[in-house]
């Protein structure tokens, strides 16, 4: 005999479970964080996505402090950030010359100089690095190294400056700036993807720490932003992640470091871009920490069909892949 189910009556099932899951569910769903006249710290500010972040910060009232080694670009930032004060008579922007990746004793000092002068660090936003991209055969050891030394390392220490403020307070926001090949591995990117990947492992087991202080993580996946790292790294990025890359477009800044703004203030674990990227986000959720309840059904709701369609992309960067191995073949110039 044939069960016929009324779709009514599924409809129903389906929304019954999905409020006993969110009335049983341990998921805690953070207060969207207050900025104005917090304090935001930020490393990598001086351009690119960190300069738009800063830019945005000062806008929405906050005190901001930018940590990066160049000092003459960071005198030009500091003054450009300062155009945009949204309380110019009492707003502080605060710039110290670090490297994150080199001198831990430098960076904690300047971290509490900054929170002597501008209070409290409510929100940190992890954004120095930068890419090679070359095929594994043309990238060196010590580059390895480098990515992982800036990308992950300066990450892993900037917040180890900031943190014991921020729990002693129980109030916080850690912002970390991935990729979307800390999401998926892109031909060229063999050190960069291990250093954007260990950020991910990294956030959520720290997350699990730091919950019960109120203090929640951000893990943003921007795709390709038109940044001055993004131009340099082009300069020897083989032809197959160009094509690769295109896929997923190319974004400003200002766009993304607005998107990452508001993810970081509502708690969200995960901070995407774009229609491409909602899909990696929730192909490759996992076990990460949910703290939106309607997030975590639209995860279960759409992997399926995510997987589906990732058949196709993947099999189109196969296909380009093998096509430029053909072209270098053809021309001889295929490493020997």
């Amino acid at each position: 005999m044939q069960l016929i189910v009324d779709p009514i009556v599924a409809l129903a099932i389906f929304v019954a479970f999905i409020l006993v899951i969110y009335v049983f569910s341990p998921l805690i769903t953070p207060r969207t964080l207050k900025i104005d006249r917090g304090h935001v710290i930020i490393t990598g500010g001086s351009s690119g996505i960190g300069k738009a972040f800063a830019i945005e910060a000062v806008k929405r009232g906050a005190n901001v402090t930018v940590l990066a080694r160049n000092k003459e670009r960071l005198k030009q930032c500091k003054v450009e950030i300062e155009k945009h004060l949204k309380y110019p008579d009492t707003q502080k922007v605060l710039t110290f010359s670090v490297d994150v990746a080199k001198d831990y004793d430098t960076l904690a000092q300047a971290v509490k100089e900054a929170i002597e002068e501008a209070g409290p660090c409510d929100l940190l936003l992890n954004s120095a690095g930068f890419a090679i991209a070359k095929a594994f055969e043309d990238t060196d050891l010590e580059e390895f190294k480098r990515l992982l030394d800036i990308n992950y390392l300066g990450a892993v220490a900037t917040t180890k400056a900031v943190l014991p403020y921020m729990k002693e307070r129980k109030q916080g926001r850690l912002v970390f700036v991935s990729s979307q090949a800390g999401q998926l591995g892109v031909y060229g990117y063999t050190g960069y993807c291990a250093s954007k990947f260990a950020l991910r492992g990294f956030a959520e087991a720290l997350q699990m720490e730091v919950k019960p202080y109120n203090v929640y993580i951000t893990l943003s996946f921007p795709p390709d932003t038109d940044t001055p790292g993004f131009q340099t790294e082009n300069i020897s990025k083989p032809r197959e992640t160009h094509l690769i890359s295109e896929s997923s477009g190319l974004f400003q800044p200002e766009y993304v470091a607005n998107a990452i703004f508001n993810d970081a203030l509502l708690g969200r674990f995960l901070s995407y871009i774009g229609v491409d990227g909602m899909m990696l986000a929730n192909l490759t959720c996992g076990f990460s920490p949910v703290t939106s309840m309607m997030e975590g059904v639209k995860q279960v709701a759409s992997m399926g069909l995510f997987r589906v369609i990732s058949f196709f992309y993947l099999g189109s960067f196969d296909r380009i892949i093998k096509k430029c191995m053909e072209e270098k073949n053809s021309t001889g110039t295929e490493r020997q």
